[in-house]
């Protein structure tokens, strides 16, 4: 077998086993608020999720996926060994963090280990600025836009409810989260599936199997979206937890304005093609939840240790990154693999 199609048929695969873990690692963004309001079973919630999860391509186009695939690293330089090292930094840091129950973000670890990748292999020249800091932009905008719409929306939840009993409220807007939960989870896929998207599909142009302007093939997506529904139906328990009650309290109300904010921010960053991270959205609308109420609501030690996990999520995947792909490279440019 021809060594060179040996090896992308394996990097596809990887990158779908990376797809799987953003699935299972992410999970809990889309299922942790229903499940702490006894909204769904956790088998139910899963399932729930996964299925609008899914179905997000029949929503949204495909911006995100060339972002990624073409707009944070100059195409000229991604071969085998990049998209190698790439997919080796995200997935062995999303491994990490669901070991200790952090919910960071696997698009931005994606995003750290395509560049360290880069970055190892043609230097700072590889980087396309523009892609770049728009992508690290999103990591302090898109929680704080999560926050500010949480806090809007928990507003306008408490002045218009305001003369109804709070058990009334409460068990209508329990009901309501079918609406919002599904919305959010169309949010997540949409957004998360289509950044292992860019990366099948420049690899496939690196090997030479897709030509002319850059576009994702049908069967990329449709793989795409069912491994992170895959992922979604076995959840990543561990997070769970952190998301649900670790944050703050949330009753029904917040949990609505939590997953209706959380998902106006990713339909606009997915409308925009920008790749955010799911996990720092829906982290900021619960805090958003919590200082509604007041200050100290919020469990801040575990606030901040998410955000720590934020911060070090880029560097530390490019890190691996690059030690994976100069073993790639190494072993590789032995064999003939690379492009």
């Amino acid at each position: 077998m021809d060594p060179v199609f040996l090896t992308m048929a394996i990097l596809v695969a990887l990158a779908l086993l990376f797809d799987f873990m953003n699935g299972f690692h992410d999970s809990a963004n889309s299922i942790a608020l229903m499940v702490s309001t006894r909204l769904l079973t956790p088998q139910a919630a899963v399932v729930w999720a996964a299925f609008f999860n899914f179905v997000a391509f029949l929503f949204f186009g495909l911006a995100v996926a060339k972002t990624v695939g073409a707009g944070i690293v100059s195409a000229d330089i991604i071969d085998n060994a990049v998209v190698f090292g790439a997919l080796c930094g995200a997935t062995i840091w999303n491994i990490i963090t669901w070991w200790f129950g952090i919910p960071s973000s696997s698009s931005h670890g994606l995003v750290g280990g395509l560049v360290g990748a880069a970055l190892a292999k043609s230097g700072s020249d590889s980087i396309i600025a523009a892609g770049l800091f728009k992508t690290s932009a999103a990591i302090i905008l898109s929680p704080l836009l999560g926050l500010l719409l949480a806090v809007l929306f928990s507003i306008g939840v408490m002045w218009l409810f305001q003369k109804k009993s709070p058990s009334s409220t409460e068990g209508g807007f329990n009901k309501a989260q079918f609406v919002s939960s599904s919305l959010y989870s169309l949010g997540h896929g949409g957004n998360d599936a289509q950044k292992t998207m860019g990366i099948i599909t420049v690899l496939l142009y690196a090997n030479g199997y897709l030509e002319g302007e850059f576009h994702v093939p049908f069967w990329v997506v449709l793989a795409c979206q069912m491994a992170m529904a895959a992922g979604t139906l076995f959840g990543g328990w561990r997070i769970v937890r952190t998301m649900g009650m670790g944050i703050t309290r949330v009753r029904p109300t917040g949990a609505f304005s939590a997953q209706t904010a959380g998902a106006v921010t990713l339909f606009l960053a997915t409308y925009l093609g920008i790749p955010v991270s799911t996990t720092h959205t829906i982290t900021g609308a619960i805090v958003g939840i919590g200082i509604t109420r007041r200050l100290s609501a919020v469990r801040w030690g575990i606030a901040s240790r998410i955000v720590w996990a934020w911060v070090l999520t880029i560097p530390i995947s490019g890190l691996i990154a690059a030690f994976f792909w100069y073993v790639a490279n190494h072993f590789m440019a032995h064999v003939g693999a690379l492009s």
